[in-house]
């Protein structure tokens, strides 16, 4: 079956109901590529379908949970390198499982896949660090171009190393730890991830457009107000004076550049 880029709708789930899903071991033993394992949190059986067939056919193995609990055991369980997670689940909410599987792994990916459109629901998501939002119905071309654009903004940042330092800040990206003179330093999932992305790119200028979308993975946000309000957070718990940074600083009419 070709992909084509439409949106699912009830006729295109119902019709994909009616195809066999081809299994991981005969995909493997074709010859495609074992490109990882995508963790599905979805409990209509329609949608798990099309999505397991959607990942399988470009090489993914897929587990499928049916709830927020299975989620989070089957996340703990296997290492898997993106999470398609659905809003509206039983057990525990998709906002909540969010915010868990991020405290257990700030970099694996994660993509909301829901009906849910108000702009609140994606900057709160955003903000507790979904790493792209995409919303039903949709494209299956744009959600497997999201989830893998995701996994190589993961994979390209466990290049850089796990503990930096500058200032009077260690940070240990593996173990999500800051300390600033020896102390601990409390930060979010997100402080984390966007802290890596400035130390991953060190004097060089960004703008917030280019933060919201290599971050948050999100290219039309509503407000780039949230990444000030980040760094403004960022500032507080790690600069020595807030009020005159010396790290992370602001590019006038541009954006913001990370000195170590």
């Amino acid at each position: 079956m070709c992909w084509r880029s439409i949106a699912f709708g009830k006729k295109m789930v119902d019709m994909l109901q009616t195809e066999s899903v081809p299994s991981e071991s005969n995909i493997l033993a074709s010859g495609v590529k074992d490109s990882g394992t995508v963790l599905v949190v979805e409990d209509d059986p329609r949608m798990q379908k099309v999505l397991q067939r959607l990942f399988r056919e470009e090489g993914y193995r897929v587990v499928i949970a049916g709830d927020g609990q299975a989620g989070l055991e089957n996340f703990r369980s296997h290492t898997p390198v993106a999470v398609v997670l659905d809003l509206i689940l039983p057990e525990i909410s998709g906002r909540d499982l969010c915010r868990r599987l991020k405290d257990l792994s700030v970099d694996t990916p994660v993509i909301i896949l829901s009906a849910i459109t108000e702009v609140v629901d994606k900057v709160l998501l955003l903000e507790l660090g979904a790493d792209d939002y995409v919303t039903k119905p949709f494209s299956p071309r744009e959600l497997m171009a999201r989830v893998q654009a995701a996994i190589r903004r993961r994979r390209k940042a466990a290049t850089a190393s796990e503990t930096y330092r500058f200032g009077s800040c260690s940070i240990d990206f593996s173990k999500m730890v800051a300390l600033r003179n020896r102390e601990e330093v409390p930060l979010t999932s997100l402080e984390f991830k966007l802290l890596r992305f400035f130390t991953a790119n060190p004097e060089r200028v960004l703008t917030r457009e280019a933060l919201l979308n290599d971050v948050w993975g999100y290219n039309s946000y509503p407000t780039t107000r949230t990444v000030d309000n980040l760094i403004l957070k960022l500032r507080q718990k790690l600069e020595l004076d807030s009020g005159n940074p010396r790290h992370l600083l602001t590019v006038h009419g541009v954006g913001y550049k990370f000195v170590p």
